[in-house]
């Protein structure tokens, strides 16, 4: 079933949450707030997958002028993101490979394949990008 996107929907979502460009720590708080909710959120609407996106970037935007960071390793941002979700090493066996592919690529000890970072990605509903 393909859920088609609806304008108005997402409007009436738009003018609850009213995002904008990100310039102060209470902006900054209250948008991750909402992007939390989101990211969580059970069976998200098209509407409520479109202002997550929005949310996310506008976050991003505002980290990156205000939280300079150098580029975290692959394997980091995987354990970071385990950690966060409650996800064990176990939760990704048949997800990317065996229990020892696993440990080795949540230990960095082998590199995360494009197959492999799809793969994650689809399993934390988050861009494959950030494993590569």
């Amino acid at each position: 079933m393909i859920l088609t996107f609806d304008q108005d929907a997402y409007r009436h979502l738009l003018a609850q949450v009213a995002p904008k460009v990100i310039e102060t720590e209470q902006e900054y708080d209250r948008a991750l707030a909402e992007a939390e909710r989101l990211t969580f959120a059970k069976n998200r609407t098209p509407e409520e997958k479109a202002l997550h996106k929005l949310l996310v970037t506008l976050i991003e935007a505002y980290e990156e002028q205000n939280y300079p960071m150098d580029q975290a390793a692959p394997h980091e941002i995987l354990q970071h993101i385990m950690e966060s979700s409650g996800t064990r090493q176990a939760d990704l066996v048949g997800v990317i490979g065996s229990s020892g592919v696993v440990s080795e690529v949540v230990n960095g000890k082998r590199f995360i394949s494009k197959a492999q970072a799809k793969a994650l990605g689809d399993y934390f509903q988050i861009s494959p990008a950030l494993f590569i």
